[in-house]
C-alpha cells in the first residue's frame, strides 16, 4: 500500500512539484528507500480544506504513517528510518551537522541589500568549510555512499544556485571544486521544478 505524502505545488503550476526542500528531502529520501507512495500537491496559496483539517498550520510535508499524519521532515525522516531500515539512509552522528549553516547564510545574503554587511563572506566561509569537508570525506558528506545528510542538503545547494544566479548574478567560486562536483552528483531531475523559487522570492 503506497505510503501518502502532501508537498508543496509549484508556483502557478498546480500539478508540478514546487520548490520547497523539506518536501524534497522527504521524497528523496522515499526514492532512496523505493518506498511506494501517493503524492498530493497543495497549492499553497489556496489550502484546500481537507489538508487544513490534516494540518492546522498549513505546513508541509506531512505524511500519512499508519494512519497517522506527521508533519515536520525531522521527524518524518526519522520515522522512515526506523521502519524502513534498508538501505541505511543514518547519517554518522559525527557528519550529521555538515553543512547545516549554508541555508540560513545563503538566505541573509539573498535578502540583503548592503554589499558591505558581511552576509556574502558569511556564506563563503560556510561553502569553504564543506568543500574542506568533501576534500577529506568525499564525495558525499560521509564518504562513499548518500546518507541523510546529503538528501537536505542537496536541495537546498541546488535552490542556492538557482536564487542567487537569478537575483544576484552569484554563482558559487571556481576554486570550490568539490562542492561543485558535490551538486554535479546529485540527480536534479529529483528537484522537480526548482525554479519555482524565483517565483516564491519575489513576494
Amino acid at each position: 500500500m503506497a505510503l501518502e505524502i502532501c508537498v508543496k505545488a509549484a508556483v502557478g503550476a498546480p500539478n508540478i512539484l514546487g520548490d520547497c526542500p523539506f518536501c524534497q528531502r522527504v521524497l528523496l529520501s522515499l526514492e532512496e528507500k523505493k518506498i511506494p507512495y501517493k503524492s498530493h500537491l497543495i497549492n499553497l496559496g489556496d489550502k484546500p480544506q481537507w489538508f487544513l483539517e490534516i494540518s492546522p498550520e498549513g505546513k508541509v510535508p506531512v505524511v500519512k504513517i499508519d494512519d497517522k499524519w506527521v508533519a515536520d521532515s525531522d521527524v518524518i525522516v526519522g520515522i522512515l528510518e526506523e521502519k524502513n531500515p534498508e538501505p541505511p539512509l543514518a547519517t554518522p552522528p559525527e557528519f550529521a551537522s555538515v553543512g547545516s549553516k549554508i541555508f540560513p547564510s545563503f538566505v541573509k545574503f539573498l535578502k540583503s541589500k548592503n554589499p558591505n554587511d558581511g552576509t556574502e563572506q558569511a556564506l563563503l566561509e560556510e561553502l569553504k568549510a564543506l568543500d574542506g569537508h568533501l576534500k577529506a570525506h568525499g564525495p558525499f558528506i560521509a564518504g562513499e555512499k548518500i546518507t541523510a545528510v546529503d538528501l537536505s542538503l542537496a536541495p537546498k545547494l541546488y535552490h542556492l544556485e538557482v536564487a542567487l544566479g537569478h537575483f544576484k548574478n552569484w554563482t558559487i567560486p571556481d576554486n570550490l571544486t568539490h562542492v561543485l562536483n558535490y551538486i554535479k552528483l546529485n540527480d536534479k531531475t529529483y528537484y522537480g521544478a526548482g525554479c519555482d523559487i524565483l517565483e516564491i522570492l519575489k513576494h
